[in-house]
């Protein structure tokens, strides 16, 4: 994957940089300090991936990334992690805070190439036919349509054209946007969390005020969803003191 790396500290660039050759089939091809120079770049070179810093002198990381072409994948980073949550606002692949541990790097960098490998693999099928049934959903997916049990299917997530569907035991991407496979699926089990996410309640094991937890994925709240998911589906369900 030809990644670049965008922030305007110096000494962040440098730290970027010096994590991406310990990740074996990253190729670093430009650095840059904002969204300008990035621009003329991008518009002479394909970029896979894009290691955007959120807060930036000028048109920040969050306005930059809605200008990338559709299928360059972001992962940002900020030194604050109350804009974290921005990154999800366009279908980002995942936020680093700074100083970045390279474990976590590592972890982000692994999800960007699994996606990367999705989509060079896979040519989903523009005709959309989800067919819904009482307990799973047909999916149109990698020239086949798809069987999925609903007590499978962890949650989807949105990014950029696609729907990645994460099943106990795969991944399945389809051509179609978050909002449109959430009216076709039972309301009763499968609520937005964020811009990006759709969960399926019954398999949530924990959260807190900004995050849902189901296996080892941590999911965001957004602050939009995050009175209806709590009131729904939350407070219906807990247990008090009595």
């Amino acid at each position: 994957m030809n990644c670049i790396i965008v922030d305007d500290e110096p000494l962040a660039r440098e730290a970027i940089q010096l994590l991406i050759p310990k990740i074996k089939g990253l190729n670093l091809i430009g650095t840059f300090n904002g969204a300008k120079s990035t621009a003329h770049f991008l518009a002479e070179q394909e970029v896979d991936l894009v290691f955007l810093d959120i807060q930036m002198p000028g048109v920040n990381g969050v306005e930059f990334a809605r200008s990338l072409p559709r299928k360059t994948l972001v992962i940002f980073t900020t030194a604050y992690s109350e804009f974290a949550l921005d990154s999800y606002e366009v279908d980002a692949i995942d936020y680093l805070i700074k100083p970045v541990r390279f474990e976590r790097f590592e972890k982000a960098v692994e999800k960007a190439k699994s996606y990367y490998q999705l989509l060079q693999g896979n040519q989903p099928n523009k005709q959309i036919e989800t067919v819904v049934a009482e307990d799973f959903v047909f999916v149109k997916a990698d020239r086949k349509t798809v069987k999925i049990y609903f007590k499978d299917l962890l949650y989807i997530e949105g990014l950029k054209d696609y729907v990645v569907l994460h099943t106990t035991g795969k991944k399945i991407i389809t051509w179609m946007n978050i909002k449109t496979i959430h009216q076709q699926l039972p309301q009763s089990l499968f609520v937005r969390t964020s811009k990006s996410y759709l969960i399926n309640v019954q398999h949530i094991d924990s959260f807190d005020n900004n995050s849902v937890f189901i296996q080892e994925n941590e999911i965001p709240i957004g602050d939009v969803y995050r009175n209806y998911f709590f009131e729904e589906y939350v407070a219906k369900k807990l247990i008090g003191r009595g």
